[in-house]
């Protein structure tokens, strides 16, 4: 069943036939209500008049030619976002039918991946499919990075009885070819010697753990050119092993692989869009069952960086995945690294499930990610590396333990503890994302969620355009 992971990923064709079929698709704020409509045939004025249409958020104004069949609609948008104002057409608009978006000056890239995204359902597993409206027009940009974020939703929506750690590392292999880069898989004994942590994690499941990494670069970039590097946590589902997470924490674990699912979306947009930069990716891809072979509370294990960790709670395995997974891209000595989990639930309690939660160690990446998400209505927001909470991780048998010994602050202990395993010149920024959404809202139907993708795509991509470093 995830044979066609990648078909969003698919670069599209001309659109000209398809905009010559498609019906236009206004928008207007209801203070530009009557330019908008002078502009358009009487039969929308009058629709407009009998409905009461007035160009608020949510509204949908579909009107007439003079046969009586439709000929197009307008959006409200009110003080709404234009993504958020979009992000509602699909599923309101007649089914069926393709649209173009008119373009004035509301109309942008939000414009179009709110209408993309927001047409996005999870029915893979269903025997009858829902039929939304299709946008003709969208750009070849908006089109990659809509398809990568749609990539990304049905990794994470897939259930784990499926997507299991092989699986999961077998979509990223194929990901890696798509686009010539180069990749290995890491699994078996080679993985024990390579991700000692990452092997403890996985073991007590009958589906063992693997590592992908990639590398790739663009057809612009030269030896000299940002190299970033990706990170992601691939926990296909957490049980908390040992340390068992009750029913209700475990209803949505199979979205606990959500940070290796968006770092290999944003890698796609990366590679699609052929940016001008060296790409590095890893993702760790496990199961945490419980088993007489899992890792026990009290455990000490090993790391790639040679830092014994004394296992204190089996239920934060995330950052054991991850401290393997940023020793080793540390080496490259990237310029930006990126590492993306579904860390803690402390970071929900701190910002709620909209807003990830950035940690970072140095003040330029951060403010370049925070101002890309601002620009991309993909925010997050920065939390403290607090040093004075470092002493907490203290382990009495170990090196570091992999939880605080106080009950206060855990997210930041969590990203303290990546912390430990990042080399001090490097700037990186860890994302705590929550990678799902409890409801549907304006293009961001209820489900898997690709956050930060958007934000981390534009500051990279402003990264390099300030840097020039292709010669």
């Amino acid at each position: 069943m995830m044979s066609d992971a990648l078909r969003f990923l698919e670069l599209p064709v001309s659109q000209a036939a398809a905009d010559n079929l498609a019906l236009p698709l206004h928008s207007v704020r209801p203070n530009s209500l009557e330019s908008c409509l002078s502009g358009l045939p009487k039969s929308a004025t009058a629709q407009a008049n009998l409905l009461g249409f007035s160009g608020e958020a949510g509204q949908i104004l579909l009107f007439p030619d003079n046969t009586g069949a439709l000929a197009g609609g307008v959006i409200g948008l009110g003080n709404q976002s234009i993504f958020s104002g979009f992000g509602n057409a699909a599923a309101a608009l007649p089914s069926g039918h393709t649209w173009r978006i008119v373009q004035n000056d509301l109309c942008t890239e939000a414009a179009e991946l709110g209408f993309l995204l927001g047409a996005y359902r999870y029915q893979a597993l269903k025997a009858k499919k829902a039929m939304l409206s299709s946008l003709a027009n969208a750009s070849l940009r908006s089109r990659i990075i809509a398809g990568s974020v749609m990539f990304v939703r049905d990794l994470i929506n897939t259930p784990a009885n499926i997507l299991g750690p092989s699986e999961l590392a077998d979509v990223a292999m194929r990901l890696a070819s798509r686009f010539g880069a180069e990749a290995e898989c890491i699994r078996n004994e080679s993985l024990t010697a390579r991700y000692p942590a990452i092997k403890a994690v996985g073991a007590g499941s009958s589906r063992p753990p693997a590592v992908v990494v990639f590398k790739w670069k663009g057809r612009n970039a030269a030896q000299k050119s940002p190299l970033i590097s990706l990170c992601g946590k691939g926990v296909c589902f957490d049980t908390g092993g040992y340390n068992l997470k009750p029913s209700a924490g475990m209803k949505l674990m199979r979205k606990d692989m959500g940070g290796a699912a968006i770092a290999l979306g944003l890698a796609a947009s990366i590679m699609a869009l052929d940016l001008p930069v060296r790409l590095e990716l890893r993702i760790g891809c496990a199961e945490n069952s419980i088993s007489g072979s899992a890792m026990r509370p009290s455990d000490v294990i090993q790391t790639r960086a040679g830092i014994t960790v004394e296992v204190s709670d089996t239920d934060a395995e995330g950052r054991l995945i991850l401290c393997d997974l940023l020793n080793e891209a540390c080496e490259a000595k990237p310029d930006w690294l990126f590492d993306i989990a579904t860390l803690t639930g402390a970071a929900r309690i701190a910002l709620g499930p909209d807003l990830p939660a950035l940690f970072c160690n140095n003040d330029e990446l951060a403010n370049a990610v925070l101002a890309a998400g601002r620009a991309t209505d993909d925010q997050m927001w920065r939390m403290p590396l607090h040093g004075g909470y470092a002493g907490w991780l203290a382990s009495s048998f170990a090196d570091i333990s992999n939880i605080s010994s106080k009950p206060f602050g855990g997210a930041i202990t969590a990203a303290l503890f990546l912390h430990h395993f990042v080399s001090s010149e490097i700037p990186w920024a860890h994302i705590d994302t929550y990678a799902w959404n409890d409801s549907s809202r304006p293009g961001k139907p209820e489900g898997g969620e690709a956050q930060t993708l958007r934000a981390l795509l534009q500051a990279i991509e402003s990264f390099t355009n300030s840097t020039g470093k292709t010669d």
